[in-house]
């Protein structure tokens, strides 16, 4: 079936976490354009006719790892929008692990290299985006966020339907 929609794979945030970068979203993002809630995305379009080996690899993967911290380093431009700089050694460590195993369907977007974030705002005006990247700066400070597994998308040509949530087991 290769017209099954493609599949994205996010990190699944702590509660805190995703309330906190939910509401930035909510508040900035153009509502129009606003139809998936605050992520970080790991893969942008995984084939969803091979949805089975990916949901077997997804939850493989989680069985074996504890719950990921990520340092939020602030905000950052992009160019018509703002978006959080995230590290985490052991998050890129995940994706690269999964990206070994998906490597025959990764799209040119994926096989970029990674860099984690979070978009509070897109697609819109330049001056816009400035001036709320000034203002998230004045107050930023580091902190750290826990990435309790991975969630697993389904694209549906703008919004996305959860299709099943891996939690980190290890403990």
């Amino acid at each position: 079936m290769p017209d099954t929609p493609p599949l994205i794979v996010t990190a699944a945030l702590d509660e805190g976490a995703f309330a906190w970068f939910e509401d930035l979203r909510q508040t900035h993002f153009p509502r129009h354009r606003n139809q998936v809630p605050a992520h970080v995305t790991l893969f942008h379009a995984l084939p969803g006719d091979h949805e089975r080996a990916i949901v077997d690899t997804l939850r493989a993967a989680c069985q074996k790892r504890r719950p990921l911290p990520i340092d939020v380093r602030g905000p950052w431009s992009l160019g018509r929008g703002v978006a959080y700089r995230l590290s985490s050694p052991d998050l890129e460590a995940l994706r690269s692990e999964l990206a070994d195993v998906f490597g025959p369907w990764l799209t040119r977007q994926d096989q970029a290299s990674y860099r984690p974030h979070i978009t509070v705002q897109n697609k819109v005006e330049p001056d816009d985006a400035r001036t709320l990247l000034e203002q998230l700066q004045q107050t930023f400070e580091p902190f750290d966020i826990v990435a309790e597994g991975l969630l697993l998308w389904r694209y549906l040509g703008g919004p996305w339907a959860l299709v099943d949530r891996f939690d980190f087991k290890a403990h």
